[in-house]
């Protein structure tokens, strides 16, 4: 059991570990804050451009034929708002993979510094140097 355990903290203290778990509370955020674009901004917009319906209110009713009683209320508005926000959401990432993409591209595109001279590098410069300086 001993054993278990400090496989476990050694599997938690990983870095991609504890990355994965910082983006999933950045995710969290950043997915409330998209909410409320689509919500409060996007959605009004949209509703006003097709001709002054509140999209969130969109809402299909069929009859309940097998009980009676209430309708069932499908709300379409809320579904087209929820891919609203899944499109954000999705092209958000799609960028900032992209720009990481392309900066690990880059790195790996720039020439490398050229290596320093071994000691026998050195030492053949000298001779040569000194060679020169005799003639």
């Amino acid at each position: 059991m001993k054993k278990f355990f400090s496989e476990f903290k050694a599997f938690a203290a990983r870095g991609n570990v504890i990355d994965l778990a910082v983006g999933v509370v950045i995710g969290g955020a950043f997915g409330a804050i998209t909410s409320s674009l689509v919500n409060d901004l996007v959605m009004p917009l949209v509703g006003l451009f097709i001709g002054g319906v509140d999209l969130t209110s969109w809402v299909i009713n069929i009859p309940n034929f097998i009980y009676g009683g209430d309708p069932i209320a499908l709300n379409i508005g809320l579904f087209i708002s929820a891919i609203v926000d899944f499109l954000i959401i999705a092209f958000v990432l799609f960028c900032v993979i992209k720009a990481i993409n392309s900066s690990k591209k880059k790195k790996e595109e720039a020439p490398a510094a050229p290596p320093a001279p071994s000691a026998e590098e050195k030492l053949l410069t000298e001779i040569r140097d000194i060679l020169k300086e005799k003639k």
